[in-house]
């Protein structure tokens, strides 16, 4: 573990947390300037985006996306995953080196941005102090936190006593456990099921709701239990874990199984059942790193640290102490994490400068209205903006329009293909609010759809953005097409006009 230290103690801007959005708000703050900045990081700069998250996730999914696309097509050979290689390149992406990550590519661009990398766990003392150890640093303009959150770990009888897997283990796994419990109906629960399924695992989810991924479209996560259960995988709604037993739990290293079977004593609809499994994986929520980071030395609590859209600390006066990513709790993605820290950084650098923050790259508004996000299941889970339920709950009065996945594209990718598509559009204004893609892929066609929400584009305007034939998008042309034979003609309306 390298220490770049330059012996000072005081920084324009100091970062607690090295993960994306703490390397973003650090490099654009202090960008074509001579400000000083630091990022302070206990363990990887990086963050767990890099080593335990999106990075090994997607490096795991992506052969099992490959192989399905391989099985949809006549000719082509679709063997079985080859483990070892699938692992091996996860290691790649994640620079696993003797048992840990290194994190050296990661401190060579700190250095080409000038920014001092600090290890240590960074803890305020008051307003722009930060205490390392038996170092203090004192901030002259800005503290920006980027602590993230870690996995939560649910207070039932027996589960903690039995070193379950969290998210870290999961995608860093070493070996495959045979017979897996996945604790959860999320994106992580989601995505875990299915890689440990396409790697050999026989996996049983326990989900306390009736339905996955209850945070977009209810289609979305219907489509992907089929798929789940289509697999082999076994999807129990409406049950939780009641207790969990594992006499000999021991802790064998992230991503090898931690001792002996599980026992999971589940309660669901149909009463109580009893699952044996080699290990079990919790991925029931994310709870933040913020209990040891002096808070309250500022006037403020332990827990989520609430921020204006200028990502800007409430209740401590002095705009100096600033939050990005999942610590400020608006939006738990990686790439939002990003798109604040790059707004954080900008802010921290006109404030500095004494410049106006009228214009619109200071403020984060696409946290309220264009939040995109992929589920990289296998199908796609592809959303952005508001839900219908979402859309009709902050007022808007709206019409849905849905398809199938039909289209020559579609039916040339694989002869499998099955996908759906809709969106939520707002009737006064006739802009999309909101749309919600599954299929194969279908990831790839997000950023046309975010484009269309955050720029508020007129479906009049669509028609004239015309799709590549034969490509999936033209489900594009199909959705336009379905709203406007949905809509009452000129003839009907003059009719009602008339009428009234």
């Amino acid at each position: 573990m390298t220490e770049i230290v330059s012996g000072a103690s005081e920084y324009d801007v100091i970062v607690l947390g090295g993960g994306p959005a703490g390397e973003n708000a650090a490099a654009y703050a202090v960008a074509g300037s001579d400000r000083t900045a630091a990022i302070v990081e206990r363990e990887r700069v990086g963050g767990e985006c890099s080593y335990w998250a999106c990075v090994p996730s997607k490096a795991l999914l992506r052969p099992g996306h490959v192989l399905a696309a391989a099985r949809g097509l006549p000719g082509v050979e679709g063997r079985g995953p080859d483990v070892a290689a699938v692992l091996r390149r996860r290691d790649e992406f994640v620079h696993a080196r003797d048992g840990d990550h290194d994190d050296s590519s990661q401190l060579d661009w700190a250095a080409q941005q000038g920014i001092d990398v600090i290890r240590g766990a960074g803890r305020l003392t008051g307003e722009r102090t930060i205490r390392i150890g038996e170092r203090e640093l004192r901030a002259r303009r800005a503290v920006v936190l980027a602590t993230g959150t870690r996995a939560a770990v649910p207070d039932i009888p027996g589960l903690r006593d039995a070193l379950p897997w969290t998210s870290r283990d999961v995608t860093n796994l070493h070996e495959i456990p045979k017979r897996v419990v996945v604790i959860g109906g999320g994106v992580v629960a989601c995505e875990a099921a299915t890689w440990l399924s396409v790697l050999g695992a026989e996996v049983t989810v326990l989900v306390r709701g009736d339905g996955l991924l209850t945070g977009v479209e209810a289609f979305a996560g219907e489509m992907v239990a089929a798929a789940l259960t289509g697999r082999g995988v076994t999807v129990q709604f409406g049950t939780s874990p009641a207790r969990v037993q594992r006499p000999a739990a021991a802790n064998h290293g992230e991503g090898r199984i931690h001792g002996g079977p599980v026992t999971v004593h589940a309660v669901g609809p149909d009463g109580e059942s009893t699952l044996l499994a080699d290990e079990i994986v919790v991925a029931a929520g994310r709870t933040p790193n913020s209990g040891d980071l002096g808070l309250e030395t500022v006037g403020l609590d332990a827990g989520y640290v609430e921020v204006d859209d200028q990502l800007t600390a409430t209740g401590v006066p002095g705009e100096w102490l600033y939050a990005v990513g999942d610590i400020n709790h608006r939006a738990a993605l990686t790439h939002m994490g990003k798109y604040q820290g790059r707004v954080c950084g900008d802010v921290i650098a006109a404030r500095a400068e004494g410049r106006s923050l009228t214009a619109p790259r200071h403020r984060a508004s696409a946290d309220h209205r264009a939040v995109p996000q992929v589920v990289f299941t296998d199908p796609e889970v592809a959303a952005v903006g508001l839900t219908a339920a979402a859309a009709r709950a902050a007022g808007h009065d709206i019409r849905s329009v849905g398809l199938d996945i039909e289209v020559a594209g579609s039916a040339l990718t694989r002869d499998d293909y099955r996908g759906h598509a809709a969106l939520v559009i707002d009737n006064t204004t006739d802009t999309v609010l909101g749309a919600t893609f599954v299929g194969p892929d279908i990831g790839e066609q997000l950023h046309a759809a975010t484009i269309a929400v955050a720029g508020r584009v007129p479906l009049d305007a669509l028609w004239h953005a015309v799709p590549a034939f034969p490509a999936v998008s033209e489900f594009w042309l199909r959705l336009l097409e379905t709203d406007r034979s949905s809509l009452p003609s000129a003839d009907e309306r003059n009719r009602t006009d008339h009428d009234h």
